[in-house]
């Protein structure tokens, strides 16, 4: 039986409420600032198809990936069992990059699996050859940390990972909320089925996903689009620092979106790779953009949208590509040059935002609170300009597109680190001009107490992130150490009295001015 449009709603808000509880768990349990300061991390439900019921408002690369995990797990030789807890981080079976480690639970309703809770977070250490585990240099994703194919979560396999990273205590501590989280999970589904029976909850699941679905494509067969091409451009893999060609043709047709990314670069020396997975999340969180905002967000958007790249280019890469900047600037490109092609066939999207995530990580030996000897390990993105839409001007300091974290408060960073921030203000007058402007950027500048490692990876040094409908590009943005400019991707060895000085890109405007800048 078929809910009605009351009872659909009341179910599909119970799910997400469960997706969001297990997050508010992860973050007020783990100890690491990563995640529970900037909230590095996403929480899902799904089927026990390996469709995805609901999820949080989290990070949607993480969540447009999860499906692949949960379906790597499924495929295993032995099939989960109620209550087994699995683990893996491997982008080539399920996951996105190393330190982003998802566990997955197999919900026990009456002896049988009745779905799969899911969480997945950012480690800031999962080993490799540089501390934080996200070396601009990497050549191949051995040198990026340990790898997790899908594995039953036993002490023997903590103990291994542990044994791999930088950081074993506070690792600990987070897998400990990740456990505690995948559990909330369970304890929401089973009380839902307690509540309204467990067939009623299943078919609850499933005629919500139809509903998405049908609600999706009935919004993409209003959009005309056909031969919709459109290239934009990576700084350099960290080895190479050419320009990186990524090409996409999107087609929308009888409420299906197709898009093709043949014309792509092949796979690059540096990490800058990607597997599928994540391009397609990049797709599903464009096409989001797209929906009526009271369509939920759910495995059956998935349904009407197809994602396709030749096997071995950039945005499909074969193992052992280096993929740790995939997972965090690939996909910001992927989804300008989406934003782009779209653009161009008259659909009314933004300009283009900040197009980067400003990947910051430090590393080292004896941090604040540590032992002598004991390391540490740093990370964060750094928010900048959005782009402006038809209508409204862009926000200024946010995380855009791929990215929804927090920043890391000042206190916390200087009592757990070796640094000092010596600036943290927004960036005035990187935002682009137009009817619309977009936002205004970031300035992040920080002191070094110790010796140290660094790593930034970023995007949009050189190319500016463009305007819509003639408005005003927004700043490229800069990384800047000791007064001297560098590249978009850069390792270096730090020493106390060092300063690093990012300076986030701006948001492009939409439309011409009218009267000067209409901000």
């Amino acid at each position: 039986m078929t809910l009605d449009a009351v009872a659909l709603e009341v179910m599909g808000h119970a799910f997400e409420a469960i997706a969001e509880e297990m997050g508010l768990v992860l973050i007020h349990s783990a100890p690491s600032p990563n995640i529970r300061e900037r909230r590095d991390c996403s929480a899902a439900l799904f089927d026990a198809d390996g469709a995805m019921t609901a999820q949080a408002a989290h990070i949607p690369v993480h969540l447009g990936a999860m499906a692949e995990s949960v379906a790597a797990v499924r495929g295993l030789a032995s099939p989960p069992r109620p209550g087994d807890l699995f683990i893996l981080n491997d982008p080539y079976t399920g996951g996105s990059h190393l330190p982003d480690i998802t566990l997955i639970g197999a919900i026990d309703v009456d002896g049988a699996v009745g779905g799969y809770s899911v969480v997945r977070a950012h480690h800031s250490d999962v080993g490799g050859m540089q501390a934080g585990s996200m070396p601009a240099g990497a050549r191949e994703i051995f040198a990026e940390g340990v790898i997790v194919p899908p594995l039953l979560l036993t002490p023997e396999v903590e103990r291994m990972l542990l044994a791999n990273v930088r950081t074993p205590e506070t690792r600990r501590g987070d897998l400990a909320a990740q456990r505690a989280a995948v559990e909330r999970g369970a304890d929401g589904v089973r009380a839902l089925a307690a509540r309204y029976g467990w067939p009623a909850v299943g078919e609850a699941a499933r005629d919500l996903m139809d509903y998405a679905e049908r609600r999706t494509r009935e919004a993409l067969g209003r959009i005309p689009a056909e031969g919709l091409t459109a290239t934009d451009w990576l700084e350099g893999d960290g080895v190479d620092d050419t320009d990186i060609p990524i090409t996409v043709r999107i087609d929308i047709r009888d409420g299906l979106l197709h898009a093709d990314f043949t014309g792509t670069a092949p796979i690059t020396r540096g990490n800058v790779n990607c597997p599928l997975a994540v391009a397609r999340s990049a797709v599903l969180f464009v096409v989001r953009t797209l929906l009526p905002e009271d369509v939920p967000t759910n495995g059956g958007v998935g349904r009407a949208v197809r994602v396709t790249a030749p096997e071995g280019c950039l945005v499909n890469a074969r193992h052992p590509s280096a993929v740790a900047a995939g997972n965090v600037e690939t996909s910001q490109r992927i989804v300008d040059t989406l934003f782009l092609a779209l653009a161009r066939g008259g659909i009314a999207v933004p300009a283009q935002g900040q197009g980067t995530m400003n990947n910051v990580t430090f590393g080292g030996l004896g941090g604040r609170g540590s032992e002598l000897g004991a390391g540490w390990t740093y990370y964060e993105t750094i928010g900048g300009g959005q782009g402006a839409s038809q209508g409204a001007p862009g926000p200024s300091g946010v995380h855009v597109g791929m990215s929804n974290t927090r920043n890391t408060p000042v206190e916390v960073l200087e009592m757990e680190y070796p640094l000092r921030l010596k600036t943290y203000a927004l960036r005035r007058g990187s935002a682009g001009v137009g009817k619309w402007s977009g936002g205004e950027g970031v300035v992040r500048e920080f002191e070094v107490l110790a010796p140290m490692e660094l790593s930034v990876l970023a995007e949009r040094r050189r190319h500016a992130p463009a305007g819509a409908a003639d408005g005003g590009h927004g700043a490229a943005g800069r990384t800047i150490l000791n007064g001297t400019p560098l590249a978009s991707k850069v390792s270096a060895l730090l020493e106390p009295g060092d300063a690093l000085r990012i300076e986030t890109p701006g948001g492009g405007a939409w439309g011409t001015p009218e009267q000067g800048d209409a901000r």
